[in-house]
Order: structure tokens, then C-alpha cells, then sequence
């Protein structure tokens, strides 16, 4: 009952949204779907389809080269790999936008070399629906490949030594052993990549590109239609709702323990020559394309004309930003190992659509969820205000929304979805029988997940508390709308001289966000080499 409480708690904001669908007399709604509704379907699911097309060939053909394979530079590439997760899809909008554009270096030093005129070649918008789907695949691909590579370090040696006894190659050993054991960590990653991508405002924003964003956002703040905004927000939802239905029904009744406890690492699969080159241009394209590239462009600008303030301000904006993102990590893998867990040992129908539920935030925009927040916590925050006043004779304020206590809570309402697929797909993996074996042995719910479930769910919940991290850390409309007085973050700086029209002094604080992500995701990479608690040492 409490983890469904919890659940419901989180899930709240989206319901207050949801809410406004029983207000049908709209104008607004009839507008929008004679008009421009068929693009945004369009729109997004071509978003969705090429999205989901990067992220899966980019993320699990990396995880499993770095992983299984031994080639030059593989040491690099397991950490270099998780760069593009450091960077905000809008920053790097803004990055391949000056690079690109006609005017840009690239198309000014082609036509410098061939002596081409305006009108003497074709060269792709970058502003462009395709562009922005190569934007997101780019920056989401490393949610996948975290996940990936957890599944396969966590995979049996003995199992691969089976499938080369067998006769099998490093591509029949991936397709017909790893890469079905590793499914549940491959679909959450996809699953939160696509979540992401439906739910970006500022890369289709800054692109042009009509989707169902978009038009939440102009029918929200630009017509001041909120029952037509939360009409398309439920048919967003309800593209997550087919993602995952079409997962549950293609899984069957598919498991995927790994029952063996003789798990250790290493690369079975020595490449040299041209394959090795190969398994290096491999990675080094997505890491250069998706980091090194657009990072680049920013630490070029930041450092030639970058923000004239930067200094002791930054300190406090990044002072600020670590404590929203540390705060707000730690809470939702707590409260997704609790969940998570008592979806597990009480799989019901109300367990399993709360958690569902409470999962939806991750594909509602920001600025939506912040107003899903507001609407309650305020009420909330006057009837608070109302009692200590009644008792003390002074009026305290606002309690919630006047601190980061609300800001935390959206937060956690916008990305417990991450922490919770993290989770889930760490314990698909774990067998029911350990659970059942210490409940024989006398050990309640609590301490079965504490003593047996926690140890093994090691590396799932320190991947889940760093993709919250960096994703609180780049998150930016609920920031901006939430965010107490005089209380700003790296985000809401750069948001604020783009929007400016001051790029070059936004590239500032869009590489500081970088650098402050770059710590957690190099330590998750270490710890992930690390052997776990049934690894035994060859």
C-alpha cells in the first residue's frame, strides 16, 4: 500500500494535467485537429521511429565492442562513450546550427574551396525534422549503452564459453545469446530514450519542427487553452502507453535470470587488423559527432567571448544545480527500489498501473509538469500557511513553493520514470527464487530487498541515480517556471542569454553543465568495471 501511495504521489501532477480532459468545449481542440494535428502525429512518430533506430544500433553495438571485444582504445571508449549524456539537446541545436547554417564555417569553407555560388549545391537543413532526430539520437544513444553494458557485464562467462564451444562467432554468440538476455535493460533504455525525445521542446522548438511539444506549449502559454493542451498531452501519453504495450506483448512470457554466480569480465573476442579499425571508427564516430564536435563549438565560443560574469556567480549556480540534482537523484532511486520492488513481490493490476502511471511524467514537457505541480502544492501551501498562522499569529509564506521542496518534487515527478526502468530491468534479471529462498528463511519484504536484492542491484541503481543526476542537471522549462526567488541554475543562464539572442555567452554556462556531468559519468563507468558480489577472480 505504501509504495502505491508513493506512486500515486508522483503521478499526481499528471493527473491534475489529465484533469482538464473532462472540459471538452474547446474551440482550440477542433482548431488543432482540422488544421495541424496530423503533422504533430506525423511528426512524432517519424521522431520516435528514427530516434529509436540511433539509439539501439548506436548504444548496443558500442556496449557490446567495449565490452566483449579487446581492440586499441577500448579503455577509453567504455567512459568516452557516456560524453553525449553531458550534453543538452539544445545546446547542441544551437552548436551544429552555427556550424552548419549557410553562413557557418562549413558551408562558407566549401564554397571558398570549390568557387561554388549560392546556387551551385545542395546541402542538407540541419533545421529540420531529420535534423532533429539525428540531435536527440546523438544525445540520448548513451541511455541505451549504459543499460546494454550493465547486461552484458552482468552476463555469465560460462554462458559465452557455451555458445564458442557451440561454434559460435562473436555475431551468433551476440544474437543468439547475449543480446536476448540483455533485452530488458535494452528495451528501458530505449523506452527512456524515446520518452525523451517525444517529451523535448527545445531542439523541435529551435528546428521548426511541429510536434506534439509544440503544440502543447502554444495551445498552453500562447492560446491559454489548458484543456486543449492536456487533450494533446493525453494523445502524447498515449504514444507511450502503445511503446510499452507493444514490449509487454512481444515479451510474452520471456524471462531472463541469469542464474549463474560465476560472473567475471573480460573480452573473449580479440580484434586486430581491419576489424579492430573498424570497432575504433565505431565508436570514435558517435563520441565525436555527439561531444567532442559540438563541445568544441561551445569551449571556441565561451572562450573567445564567453560570459563577462563568469567567476563567483558560477560557483553559486553550480553550487545550486548539484544540490537539486544530488537531492533529487538520491530520492528517486530510494523510492524506485521501493516500488520497483513491491511491483515485484505483489505483481496486482492496482501495483502495476500505479507504477505505469507514475512513470508517464518522463513524456509530459516540463513546463507542464510544473503547472500540474503548482496548481495542488499552492493550494497546499496556503492551507499550510493557514494553520501556522492560526497557531503562531505569524503568516510563514510560501512553505513549498517559496523553497526547492516543490522544484524537487517536479523533478521527481518528470524523471522517476528513468530510476524506476533502471530498476526494473536490474531485478528482470535477478531469479525470484533468491527472494523466495530468504523469505523461507525468515526474512520480511524489507530486509530481502536490504540484505539480498540491494547487493545485486548495485550497478542498475547507481545507473539510475546518474542518468536522474545529469538529467535534473540540463533539465530546464520546470526549473525555470518553479525555481524560487533569486534561485537560478546553469540551465536557466543559459536559457536565459540564448533566448537573448546571446549564444556566445550562453556557451558558458552550457560548458560548465558539461564539465559538472562529466565526473559522475566517468565514476559510473569505473564502478562498472568492478566486479560485483558473486564475481570470483579468474
Amino acid at each position: 500500500m505504501f509504495a502505491v501511495l508513493l506512486a500515486a504521489a508522483l503521478a499526481l501532477p499528471v493527473v491534475v494535467v489529465l484533469f482538464n480532459l473532462l472540459d471538452l468545449s474547446t474551440d482550440t481542440w477542433r482548431h488543432l485537429a482540422d488544421t495541424v494535428l496530423a503533422e504533430y502525429v506525423a511528426n512524432s512518430l517519424l521522431l520516435m521511429l528514427g530516434v529509436a533506430f540511433g539509439v539501439i544500433v548506436g548504444g548496443v553495438a558500442t556496449a557490446w565492442i567495449t565490452t566483449m571485444c579487446s581492440f586499441p582504445g577500448r579503455r577509453l571508449f567504455e567512459w568516452a562513450l557516456l560524453l553525449p549524456l553531458a550534453m543538452p539537446a539544445y545546446v547542441m541545436a544551437y552548436a551544429y546550427t552555427d556550424l552548419l547554417q549557410f553562413a557557418g564555417p562549413v558551408q562558407t569553407a566549401l564554397r571558398e574551396w570549390t568557387g561554388w555560388g549560392v546556387r551551385d549545391y545542395w546541402f542538407p537543413d540541419v533545421r529540420s525534422l531529420g535534423g532533429a532526430t539525428v540531435m536527440l539520437a546523438l544525445v540520448l544513444y548513451p541511455y541505451v549503452y549504459l543499460l546494454s553494458r550493465a547486461a552484458f557485464l552482468e552476463q555469465s562467462d560460462s554462458m559465452l564459453e557455451v555458445a564458442r564451444v557451440s561454434g559460435y562467432g562473436p555475431w551468433g554468440t551476440f544474437r543468439r545469446v547475449a543480446l536476448p538476455l540483455a533485452r530488458p535493460g535494452i528495451v528501458a533504455g530505449t523506452a527512456l530514450a524515446l520518452m525523451e525525445a517525444l517529451a523535448d521542446y527545445g531542439t523541435v522548438a529551435y528546428f521548426g519542427v511541429q510536434t506534439f511539444t509544440t503544440g502543447i506549449f502554444h495551445a498552453w502559454f500562447s492560446l491559454g487553452d489548458h484543456a486543449a493542451a492536456a487533450q494533446l498531452s493525453a494523445m502524447l501519453l498515449g504514444f507511450v502507453f502503445l511503446l510499452l504495450l507493444i514490449e509487454r506483448v512481444t515479451r510474452h512470457r520471456a524471462a531472463f535470470h541469469s542464474t549463474s554466480h560465476r560472473q567475471r569480465l573480460r573480452n573473449v573476442y580479440p580484434l586486430r587488423g581491419l576489424r579492430a579499425a573498424l570497432a575504433v571508427l565505431f565508436c570514435v564516430l558517435p563520441l565525436v559527432l555527439g561531444f567532442l564536435l559540438p563541445a568544441g563549438v561551445m569551449a571556441h565560443m565561451a572562450f573567445t567571448s564567453g560570459d563577462a560574469q563568469f567567476g563567483a556567480r558560477y560557483l553559486t549556480l553550480t553550487g545550486n544545480t548539484v544540490t537539486l540534482a544530488a537531492v533529487t537523484a538520491l530520492l528517486a532511486v530510494a523510492l524506485a527500489l521501493v516500488v520497483g520492488y513491491a511491483a515485484r513481490i505483489s505483481p496486482t493490476r492496482t501495483v502495476r498501473a500505479a507504477n505505469r502511471i507514475a512513470g508517464l511524467g518522463y513524456a509530459v514537457p516540463g513546463t507542464v509538469i510544473a503547472v500540474g505541480v503548482l496548481i495542488p502544492v499552492t493550494r497546499l501551501d496556503h492551507v499550510l500557511a493557514g494553520w501556522v498562522q492560526s497557531f503562531t499569529g505569524a503568516n510563514p509564506g510560501l512553505i513549498l513553493t517559496g523553497g526547492i521542496a516543490a522544484l524537487v518534487y517536479a523533478y521527481l515527478a518528470r524523471f522517476f520514470a528513468v530510476a524506476l526502468q533502471t530498476v526494473d530491468a536490474g531485478l528482470a534479471k535477478i531469479t525470484p527464487s533468491m527472494g523466495d529462498a530468504a523469505r523461507s528463511l525468515g526474512l520480511g519484504p524489507g530486509a530481502t530487498l536490504a540484505r539480498v536484492h540491494a547487493p545485486l542491484l548495485w550497478r542498475s541503481a547507481l545507473t539510475a541515480g546518474l542518468l536522474v543526476f545529469v538529467d535534473v542537471m540540463k533539465e530546464l522549462p520546470a526549473t525555470f517556471v518553479m525555481r524560487p526567488f533569486n534561485f537560478d541554475t546553469l540551465a536557466v543562464q543559459a536559457y536565459n542569454l540564448a533566448s537573448d539572442e546571446r549564444l556566445a555567452e550562453a556557451s558558458t554556462a552550457a560548458l560548465t553543465i558539461v564539465l559538472v556531468g562529466l565526473l559522475p559519468l566517468i565514476v559510473l563507468s569505473r564502478m562498472m568495471l568492478r566486479p560485483g558480489p558473486g564475481h570470483r577472480p579468474r
